[in-house]
């Protein structure tokens, strides 16, 4: 196994379905399959006993013992590095919402196509985000206009803040940008007073679900230089990936 392979963990609590995923990966030559879980408790187990770092962990949703919210919340707190995509057949906004927010990187359904697949694992392990298309617009609305439509039965902490009052993907304080999130923003608090002009450019044009491409193509910028943008409106505003920078805008009136 090289530096670069990708080691995953597969979360599900069907044979089946992590079979499935198993024969899937283990033909990709940059992606190993380290281990498997039948639910968020064995899976935390799985990761503490792991002699190397599990870089992306596939996980169900709705599981006996431990769900996969309250899993992605443990995991991202107490692995920061490790990052979480979220598969389920439930097409619902409120789960992919739940997910996010308790720190994933991604969700898709699981009839996603194979190669759809490996390219969320591949981006999600690069740092990036990945969303299933036929969920990102509708959870953009449902951002803009929270409050509405029912609540699964999962439990997901309703501000930006990450488990147990801390960010997504560590349990350490909440940053100051992040301790502001919960006010209504104005001139001098707002967190965004942190970027220059052209990053809150970026920053708006990820908000709206622009890709580099787009992005540098609306503002005359190559995608080496948007790509450095990006991570530099992601470092200041303390922000996991792409995914929680449109909650963020959301949430700011972006």
């Amino acid at each position: 196994m090289s530096e670069s392979t990708i080691r995953v963990l597969l979360v599900d609590d069907q044979d089946l379905i992590r079979t499935g995923f198993r024969l899937i990966l283990q033909a990709e030559p940059e992606i190993e399959v380290v281990g498997e879980a039948a639910d968020g408790l064995a899976a935390l187990a799985r990761l503490r006993e792991a002699a190397a770092l599990v870089h992306v962990v596939l996980m169900d949703v709705r599981m006996p013992g431990m769900n996969g919210i309250d899993a992605t919340a443990a995991i991202v707190r107490e692995f920061p590095e490790t990052r979480v995509i979220v598969l389920t057949t439930f097409d619902l906004d409120e789960y992919a919402l739940a997910a996010i927010r308790a720190g994933a990187s991604g969700f898709l359904l699981k009839d996603a196509r194979p190669e759809e697949l490996v390219d969320a694992i591949h981006r999600v392990a690069a740092g990036d985000a990945a969303m299933a298309p036929s969920v990102t617009l509708r959870l953009m609305r449902q951002l803009a206009a929270p409050g509405q439509g029912g609540e699964p039965n999962v439990h997901a902490p309703l501000g930006f803040a990450g488990p147990a009052g801390g960010p997504p993907g560590d349990g350490h304080p909440a940053s100051p940008a992040q301790a502001q999130s919960s006010q209504a923003p104005t001139a001098q608090s707002s967190p965004l007073t942190a970027l220059t002009e052209r990053e809150r450019e970026v920053f708006g044009a990820i908000a709206e679900g622009l890709n580099n491409q787009e992005i540098g193509q609306r503002l005359f910028l190559s995608e080496s230089t948007v790509k450095t943008h990006v991570g530099r409106v992601l470092f200041k505003l303390d922000l996991r990936d792409r995914v929680h920078a449109v909650i963020f805008a959301h949430e700011h009136g972006v």
